[in-house]
């Protein structure tokens, strides 16, 4: 890094739209892959280029993995340490070395995007930039805080308890990123209900433990 950041027009909330243009996630992560051009891509880099925007991006960019099984767990932690930091209401988010040297590789992130975007095709259809209050500071320390929450769902182990927080969090994310106030409020709300379910999914997993535990003693 030489210091300075590189602009990103696509991802400074002015957002162009077009057939050759691609989904708002293939979009947004081919634009931050053509920023470094080595293998792998660190957090700290991603922080130090995108400013006030690296929140939503660190974001993003940290829960598409936690779509597929068994990925979940390892970016949790980060999401957890950033969500924690946008909910106390910072600009830009001051991330600890030990966070700041973890690395995703550019074909791993460029192939999870164009995974993703196939499941979000329905919703990144319709983002557009659209200012709202969600995207202002109250609404970036909800997002901050609903973050935690799916970082700590993602943490925990429990079936099937990783995808609808994840996704909605994605959701609320890309919708931040973009400007776009409408898919962010959506997705407050899918990642609060997601979080609802996974919460009901563990604690009927420990409820059940312990009566079968008390069975067999």
């Amino acid at each position: 890094m030489d210091g300075s950041s590189p602009q990103l027009p696509a991802v400074t909330g002015q957002a162009t739209h077009g057939p050759d243009q691609g989904a708002p996630i293939s979009r947004i992560v081919a634009e931050v892959a053509s920023q470094f051009p080595g293998e792998r891509i660190t957090l700290g880099e991603m922080a130090e280029a995108f400013g006030d925007r690296a929140f939503g991006l660190l974001i993003l960019l940290l829960c598409i993995p936690s779509l597929l099984p068994g990925m979940a767990s390892v970016f949790a932690t980060p999401m957890l340490i950033l969500g924690v930091q946008m909910g106390l209401g910072w600009d830009v988010p001051r991330l600890p070395k030990f966070m700041a040297r973890q690395s995703i590789k550019r074909v791993d992130l460029l192939r999870l995007a164009s995974v993703s975007s196939k499941g979000l095709n329905k919703v990144e259809r319709f983002v557009r930039p659209r200012p709202g209050w969600s995207t202002g500071p109250l609404g970036r320390k909800v997002i901050g805080w609903l973050t935690v929450y799916t970082a700590l769902m993602l943490i925990l182990p429990g079936p099937g308890t990783n995808g609808p927080p994840a996704f909605g969090t994605i959701v609320m994310s890309l919708g931040l990123v973009e400007h776009d106030g409408k898919v962010t409020l959506l997705g407050m709300v899918l990642t609060l209900l997601g979080g609802l379910f996974a919460t009901c999914v563990l604690v009927a997993l420990i409820w059940f433990g312990t009566k079968a535990f008390s069975w067999i003693m």
